[in-house]
């Protein structure tokens, strides 16, 4: 079953009194309450005012804010201030501090600013959690708890070495078991004791981002490092637990943020909570692919979107405006893809300090009469009336892609073959063709049993560059009891060390994909090689017979027991495959050794539809349509038109029904203007 996150839908988001005078207050909560805000996020930056000195705390501010927060019936998401810590902690205590890939110690300053594993920081911030909770446990309307604010910094420090090389002795045993692991006779890197050690920075073995001598090192301490703000994490929430045993507990997210792995801290989250602020180019597809890995991480339940903004960034290159329109249909995807939340980032914009020109609900007009604030009204009205309705439904996919974290960093961290070849835009790749077609989709870790791959009829892994130990079973046994695995170029090729499987690409899948690779070929971006589609084996593949072109890599495939279903058509290499089916059991595994163009993946997202019997609903560029299923059995079908163009749709007559927002009848075709939606309950 698939429950509502909380008993209403808390529409709100970051609100910071603490910095501004108290006569504010007031009229932040009356203006607030115009525009449907119900929630409001607090306490995020306040360590330095809740303890000004070692064993002095000051809870007087934060008491009135929450008061007000109380009398008004709002709902509280409290954080624990301690994603930055106090000056005086920093003087006292230079350790807390963290150390760049520099060796440099920090100054006090900055955001995510201390070191994970500074016995200082994990004194002081669990024991701050631990007031909090202590304190505001049992609060009416208390909603959450954030621990922390979008984790994220990594440390260089003799603390870090020190843990970490305790957690290299604890994970391999002996200096032996390293030198195999790490491969370290490249380079004549052998270590001869645990002293010889020395964290993979600037000054050592990765000289510059990217760049590291021994992958299998660099890979190791990012999980040191991800395992390390994880416990910083796993400690606050201990000590809430202590005062607070029921109220979920919670951080921030950042979607495809690299350095920690999202389905690892997740395991530790009460609920998921993640920021969306993409970029004023971002397709939609991208932003419901994140939306969608957010929801993988926490198991396919729903999620909070914790922060996006009403207007604009202020950290990007080009802080564009989100046009008319643009902020409610944005909220209504991060709903259609699993959220039970929407919230910004911030209510009241700043009037100094580097986030100033970051939108809010209310702008530095301070006035109601601004089109955000309008905007943001009208879709409270609509949330007040209909977003309990929203709440609690599953999103079911025909489509699973793995995302893996350390695959990310072994391609992060691999010297070629093409400075293009980026995990996330080769997940994106593909997620982005089936998007076309509204076949929805789950985001998966790589390490999902074999009994609950088979809910699929699709498995897509690429990139994959790293195959830890019982995936590549639990894909064979997939594919055998008829199920649909897609590898590409890069996928499978090495092990949870990062060392390359012999006897040809795609290493631990060669066998299942019937086909092993001889060569990859960079392509500059100037010298694309030219792909001769074929039908893939089912009758009507778009673009069968065609040629398209393939960008970024070639790989040079032979089958083996596999049948080709595309070829190269250009280069010395023409005639040879550029992408393969082998049927093994009941299923089969396809192997793709370019990057195809639009017309190219198109081609493959419908050879692969047909071959799987997955649904797909044709509809306009910018459109897109999702579904969300309840357990009392109905649907909401989420009509999203993500462009500022009026779009044509032809909505199928299954996915035909009621208007949520006004009670009318919408099937067949009818006109979806810009950034326009229809939320209809089937």
């Amino acid at each position: 079953m698939t429950q509502p996150l909380f008993d209403r839908f808390y529409y709100g988001g970051d609100w910071n009194p603490e910095q501004w005078d108290e006569s504010v207050w007031l009229r932040d909560i009356r203006m607030l309450e115009d525009a449907g805000i119900n929630e409001a996020t607090i306490n995020v930056f306040s360590w330095a005012q809740l303890q000004p000195s070692e064993d002095e705390y000051d809870f007087s501010t934060l008491d009135r804010i929450v008061k007000l927060l109380v009398d008004h019936r709002f709902g509280i998401v409290m954080a624990t201030s301690t994603a930055a810590i106090p000056a005086w902690m920093a003087r006292r205590h230079p350790d807390v501090m963290y150390a760049d890939e520099n060796e440099v110690r920090h100054h006090f300053g900055e955001r995510h600013n201390p070191c994970p594993n500074s016995p200082t920081f994990r004194k002081y911030a669990p024991r701050l959690a631990g007031k909090l909770a202590e304190r505001y446990a049992g609060t009416p309307g208390l909603v959450a708890w954030h621990v922390s604010n979008e984790y994220g910094a990594y440390c260089y420090c003799e603390n870090c070495r020190a843990a970490w090389i305790a957690w290299l002795k604890n994970k391999y045993g002996t200096i032996d078991a390293v030198n195999h692991a790490w491969y370290t006779h490249f380079w004549g890197h052998t270590l001869y004791d645990w002293d010889d050690i020395a964290v993979p920075d600037k000054l050592g073995d990765e000289w510059e981002p990217g760049c590291a001598t021994l992958s299998g090192m660099s890979i190791d301490y990012r999980r040191f490092m991800s395992q390390s703000i994880k416990r910083c994490f796993t400690d606050e929430k201990t000590a809430i637990r202590e005062y607070d045993k029921t109220t979920p507990i919670t951080t921030n997210l950042m979607s495809v943020f690299m350095d920690i792995d999202y389905f690892d801290l997740g395991k530790g989250m009460d609920v998921i909570s993640w920021d969306s602020y993409p970029r004023y180019d971002f397709p939609a597809s991208e932003v419901a692919m994140r939306h969608d890995l957010m929801r993988g991480v926490g198991g396919g339940k729903p999620y909070m979107l914790m922060e996006q903004t009403p207007s604009q960034q202020n950290w990007q290159p080009y802080n564009s405006l989100k046009r008319p329109g643009q902020m409610r249909v944005m909220s209504y995807q991060a709903i259609a893809h699993g959220a039970d939340t929407v919230q910004f980032f911030q209510l009241r914009r700043s009037i100094g300090g580097t986030e100033r020109f970051h939108g809010a609900v209310i702008s530095h007009a301070d006035t109601e009469n601004t089109r955000v604030f309008r905007e943001v009204a009208q879709l409270g009205a609509e949330l007040k009336e209909h977003g309990k309705e929203y709440m609690g439904g599953r999103v079911d996919s025909q489509v699973a892609i793995m995302f893996d974290w350390e695959s990310y960093w072994a391609m992060f961290y691999s010297s070629g073959p093409s400075v293009l070849l980026k995990y996330v835009d080769q997940i994106h790749r593909y997620y982005a063709a089936l998007y076309r077609r509204n076949i929805q989709v789950d985001m998966i870790p790589s390490t999902t049993p074999a009994d609950r791959l088979a809910r699929y009829r699709a498995v897509l892994a690429p990139a994959l560059v790293m195959v830890k130990p019982g995936v590549a079973d639990a894909v064979d046994a997939y594919v055998r009891g008829g199920g649909r695995f897609v590898a590409t170029t890069m996928s499978g090729i090495a092990d949870e060390h990062d060392q390359v499987f012999l006897g040809g690409y795609p290493g631990a899948f060669r066998e299942l994909c019937g086909s092993w690779g001889e060569e990859i070929d960079a392509l500059p971006p100037e010298r694309p090689v030219k792909v001769r589609l074929g039908d893939g084996g089912v009758a009507g593949a778009a673009g069968a017979g065609r040629e398209v072109e393939g960008t970024i890599v070639a790989e040079l495939i032979h089958p083996v027991t596999s049948r080709v279903i595309a070829t190269y058509a250009s280069d010395f290499y023409a005639g040879m495959a550029a992408a393969t089916v082998n049927e093994v059991g009941d299923g089969k595994a396809y192997y793709v050794g370019t990057d195809l163009d639009t017309e190219g993946m198109d081609w493959f997202a419908d050879v692969l539809a047909r071959d799987a019997g997955l649904r797909t609903v044709e509809t306009p560029d910018d459109v897109e349509i999702r579904v969300r299923t309840y357990d009392d059995g109905h649907r909401l079908v989420f009509v999203l038109n993500n462009g500022g163009e009026t779009r044509a749709v032809d909505l199928p007559e299954d996915l035909s029904g009621t208007s949520v927002l006004d009670g009318g009848r919408i099937a067949g075709l009818f006109d979806l203007e810009p950034y326009g939606l229809r939320v209809i309950r089937l």
